[in-house]
């Protein structure tokens, strides 16, 4: 049976692939095929050398539950609760290996790749530089963009309904189906990120360019307004007690604390970081002097390109780029901003860290395309 489905899932990824062979030219086409067996290899890195974590615990949860827990599940639960039923048909009753099960998530992941690539030919008009170097597509290369979206979890849903979100919002009526369910999902496995997502395009729709008044109020009025209507939820499920200053510091400094305490290579005391180096810490961390491993040495150069352009960016006007935005990328800069407040302030654990960033790196990647191929264009 694991044979058959490996083999049925290799197959469903080419024929998904082949669905953008008409949209997009044929040397993006190329990119995206080598994306694809570049994302199986970490889905099978992953597969046999991932032999602990969540991933697996997922797994073999779902592989113990019995149906009344997995109707529970379904019913009451998000988070873990909610993953677990997810894994529940395959894992259960299928009764699927972890390697199935990881490159069915691989899967998952490549589509929100895909999605993410597309979006970024269709908003980035001219092919951006840094130094001479074309940063499309390379940049869609960075390991940490597939090893955690190819994991089994929270992560790799995320990281595709965040791709769904975005391209659903290009033409929010036609693909209104698309949008509630990322929605949805999103909302029972991290319900924060629901309320991010819908005030970061909340915001961007109301000041994006070339909008009509009535759609821009329109949008806004039901962005904002699904946000107030799931934020009790949210204080709710990440514990906080009211939404207030004290309260959202309270419960930061009672997570850095806890992650801090954690035994491992990668726990970190952020609870005595000055602001700005919490924020540093969670967008460039592991950084060149963290590297303690291999993966760690990959994130570090990962980083440590991503600190470079981003210094760049800053120095070259970095406002005027954004202004000048689609409203789209504008929506995942102010979801990347919102973010980065809200998790700097609580991740005291490097291996977290970098999982929580993987939502908000290929949005971050796209308005780097954007910023220098904005640039180039005023040159010429």
């Amino acid at each position: 049976m694991d044979i058959i489905f490996v083999f049925i899932i290799l197959i469903l990824g080419i024929i998904f692939l082949y669905n953008f062979k008409s949209e997009i030219s044929e040397n993006n086409f190329k990119v995206l095929k080598y994306l694809f067996l570049y994302h199986l290899l970490f889905g099978f890195y992953f597969s046999f050398f991932i032999e602990a974590g969540d991933a697996v615990n997922y797994w073999k949860e779902a592989k113990a539950l019995d149906y009344d827990s997995f109707l529970n599940s379904i019913k009451n639960g998000q988070g873990t609760a909610f993953m677990n039923a997810v894994n529940y048909y395959p894992a259960n009753v299928l009764n699927l290996s972890y390697l199935s099960g990881t490159l069915l998530f691989t899967l998952i992941g490549f589509i929100g790749l895909t999605y993410f690539y597309i979006n970024a030919i269709k908003l980035v008009p001219n092919n951006p530089q840094f130094l001479g170097i074309n940063l499309f597509p390379l940049l869609f290369f960075l390991p940490n963009l597939h090893f955690w979206s190819c994991s089994i979890g929270k992560d790799t849903l995320m990281f595709t309904c965040i791709a769904f979100v975005m391209h659903g919002l290009l033409k929010p009526l036609k693909r209104l189906p698309l949008l509630i369910l990322a929605l949805t999902l999103t909302f029972f496995i991290r319900p924060h990120i629901t309320l991010f997502l819908l005030l970061a395009f909340g915001i961007a729709y109301f000041s994006g360019k070339d909008i009509s008044f009535l759609k821009r109020i329109l949008f806004f009025i039901v962005l904002i307004g699904f946000a107030i209507i799931i934020l009790p939820i949210v204080l709710k499920f990440t514990k906080i007690e009211e939404a207030s200053l004290s309260s959202f510091d309270k419960f930061s400094v009672s997570k850095a604390t806890v992650l801090s305490r954690a035994t491992t290579n990668s726990a970190l005391n952020i609870s005595s970081y000055p602001f700005p180096l919490k924020i540093f810490t969670f967008l460039f961390r592991p950084f060149l002097f963290d590297v303690n491993s291999i993966p760690s040495l990959l994130s570090a150069i990962e980083n440590f390109i991503l600190l470079i352009l981003s210094i760049s960016i800053f120095r070259n006007k970095p406002i005027s780029s954004f202004k000048n935005a689609p409203f789209v990328i504008q929506g995942v800069v102010y979801f990347l901003i919102i973010g980065t407040l809200a998790f700097s302030q609580s991740l005291g654990n490097l291996g977290i860290i970098v999982r929580m960033k993987n939502m908000f790196l290929p949005g971050f990647i796209i308005f780097i395309f954007w910023h220098f191929s904005y640039q180039k264009s005023k040159e010429i």
